[in-house]
């Protein structure tokens, strides 16, 4: 009986889909790209289905292959998951692990955690993406996300990682020339450095005050003349005098220990950004996941 999917086929499609197209798929297995496109043709051949649609620019999962791939993945899963409860891996975490996490933190504190992280565990390989916007928490693209804020949502596993509060701050180049804000309804009337970044409502700055009965929450409306996608690039902004800044404290900690940054409305409070690890719940027999997530839990709360 003529096979339709062969056991090899279910690594190769699975980075296939994850590279985006069939040249960066051969530079990741080492193949050329006329290699990939004729394995691929015979997987579609085999099947009797056409698993992507490929143009001169971009490929897209048709429907089977979308289905192919969601299967493809949740299998691999289980063989890794096996051999881990077998036996050797569980005292030596061994395989890919795939890390996404946000562009500025990933560059500070996650990729120097990853090359730490290889080191103690040199079976381990790990392919670490950065990127502004976190993926949709029901991809299945990555195994460990490391994010701002825990997820709203029951399928997947979130393990905190560090505290991070979001504080207000500005040069005191700003401050001295246009003023310190005493009250939130004060930022009204500043230049405030907006950042465009994952679902959050942009714009708005949310602040607390007070306490017991006393307490309560104001919804600000911020104006100002520069806007980004990039923390970094805001960080800079304001270290130039341009504004006031909301920003992570793990970001500006060293700005404000010098004295680059000086923190604004010290007695309000901002919603907490908060450090998790997020997986999928059938990650969590994963040996290297849960050596990973321990690792850099140890690595960012010390």
């Amino acid at each position: 009986m003529l096979k339709t999917v062969e056991p090899a086929d279910l690594s190769f499609f699975s980075t296939l889909a994850s590279s985006g197209s069939l040249s960066a798929a051969a530079r990741e297995l080492g193949l050329t790209a006329a290699a990939v496109s004729k394995r691929l043709s015979q997987m579609e051949s085999r099947s009797g289905v056409a698993l992507i649609n490929r143009t001169t620019r971009r490929m897209m999962l048709t429907p089977e292959g979308e289905l192919y791939l969601e299967r493809a993945r949740q299998i691999l899963d289980q063989i890794n998951a096996l051999a881990e409860l077998l036996g050797s891996a569980q005292q030596s975490p061994r395989g890919l692990l795939r890390v996404n996490a946000t562009l500025a933190f990933g560059r500070s504190h996650v990729a120097p955690s990853v090359s730490r992280f290889v080191e103690k565990h040199p079976e381990v390989s790990v392919q670490l993406q950065l990127s502004v916007t976190p993926p949709p928490l029901t991809d299945d693209v990555f195994d460990v996300c490391i994010r701002f804020g825990e997820p709203p949502d029951a399928r997947v596993v979130a393990k905190r990682l560090a505290s991070n509060r979001r504080l207000l701050c500005a040069a005191p180049s700003y401050l001295a020339a246009h003023g310190v804000p005493l009250t939130a309804n004060d930022l009204t009337r500043h230049n405030c450095i907006g950042i465009r970044q994952g679902n959050e409502a942009y714009g708005v700055w949310r602040l607390t005050s007070g306490s017991g009965s006393s307490r309560r929450t104001e919804a600000v409306r911020i104006n100002g003349s520069l806007t980004t996608n990039d923390g970094e690039i805001a960080v800079k902004w304001a270290l130039e005098g341009h504004g006031i800044l909301l920003r992570a404290e793990w970001d500006i900690k060293p700005y404000l220990a010098d004295g680059s940054l000086i923190q604004v409305l010290p007695d309000h409070e901002t919603p907490n950004a908060d450090i998790f690890a997020v997986y999928s719940q059938r990650h969590q027999l994963s040996n290297r996941i849960r050596a990973f997530v321990d690792f850099i839990a140890l690595e960012l709360g010390s």
